[in-house]
């Protein structure tokens, strides 16, 4: 792998989705030809964003027309781009079918992708959107491991199609990207496994289950209390940067976390309150246990009791030093991200203040 060239394009799925957006604008903004595979190319109103943030860059912006699970449908899209950036796959908790909304997709969808770099020869590396749902299920696997930190040598064993659909999905998908990038030597494969992600979205008025998380703070749905789930945070601009890092740095190899700050439910509501807290009704409290495990299958069916057992006031810790290592990375204050998402949400219409 050299640096940057400019005179050869990279290629981009899932370009319309909120991490890929800015990925999308990092790439143009450096110079660089983007090849964006899409539904449907005709669909304005979708690719409006993105055409955006073209019409003020140096690079340039082409789409295609073609479908996640439709083999052979990235050939046109991939051909002649150098680097592969692999960032579709579906994110949403509550489903009905999780074999096909979530396992297969993931699945199927990676293979078609590195199916098609295995056929196009002029791709030398593949950056894989993967998460750090492929490295643990539940926040008490913490317990399990060595030094009580997840890293990248670990791999989510406490999920299933049962529990925790999601998780299982994207550790199934990791699994598959690696098992065919070991089977040939042309092509590099790096994972980026993020925490979960906040910050604004080039689209202002895109969803994600992140923005479904950071909306229930301002929309009274967490008015009595914010229960106490660990996880990790990054900013969505800091998480493109490290796919661009990951696509051209010649030394980048294997996983990385990336991930700016362990946190928790209270404490991101907490970045809020001096800013908007007397306007919306911020959590100020923290749900005891016992109540989120009463209420929580009820508010949301993903959140089994099962679940609240094995992540509610329970912390979680990730190492994220490979990353700031290998890939140089440095990660905005964690109320800066909240601050402007929850800023975008107001500003475009999805949240009201209470009356």
């Amino acid at each position: 792998m050299t640096e940057i060239d400019k005179s050869k394009p990279v290629m981009i799925t899932g370009a319309t989705g909120y991490v890929a957006g800015w990925i999308v604008k990092k790439l143009l903004d450096e110079g660089l030809t983007v090849h964006a595979p899409v539904r449907d190319p005709e669909n304005a109103e979708k690719l409006q964003y993105l055409k955006e943030i073209a019409a003020e860059a140096p690079g340039t912006l082409k789409f295609y027309k073609a479908d996640l699970l439709d083999e052979g449908s990235y050939a046109d899209a991939m051909a002649g781009c150098r680097i592969v950036f692999h960032t579709a796959s579906p994110f949403k908790m509550d489903v009905a079918d999780p074999q096909k909304e979530l396992v297969d997709p993931a699945q199927l969808g990676t293979r078609n992708v590195l199916e098609e770099v295995d056929r196009t020869p002029s791709v030398e590396r593949v950056v894989l959107t993967s998460s750090c749902a492929a490295i643990y299920g539940d926040n008490a696997d913490l317990q399990k491991i060595p030094n009580g930190v997840f890293t990248e040598d670990i791999w989510n064993t406490s999920s299933s199609l049962e529990h925790s659909p999601y998780s299982y999905s994207k550790m199934l998908a990791e699994k598959e990207a690696w098992k065919i990038n070991e089977k040939q030597d042309r092509w590099d494969l790096v994972t980026i496994n993020p925490t979960l992600v906040i910050g604004p979205g080039i689209n202002p008025h895109a969803t994600s289950e992140s923005f479904k998380v950071v909306k229930q703070f301002g929309d009274g749905s967490m008015k009595s209390g914010a229960p106490r789930v660990g996880f990790g945070v990054v900013d969505v601009r800091d998480l493109a940067e490290a796919h661009f890092k990951a696509a051209f740095r010649p030394e980048a190899k294997g996983r990385y976390i990336v991930s700016g700050h362990n946190t928790d439910f209270p404490s991101l509501a907490e970045a809020l309150i001096d800013r908007f807290g007397s306007d919306y009704p911020i959590p100020r409290k923290v749900m005891p246990k016992w109540l989120v495990w009463l209420v929580a299958p009820m508010v949301n069916k993903a959140m089994t009791r099962k679940w609240v057992s094995l992540n509610v006031n329970l912390p979680w810790k990730g190492d994220n030093s490979k990353g700031v290592r290998e890939l140089g990375m440095q990660y905005r204050p964690m109320k800066e991200s909240m601050v402007d998402l929850f800023q975008q949400m107001i500003d475009s219409g999805q949240l009201q203040p209470a009356r």
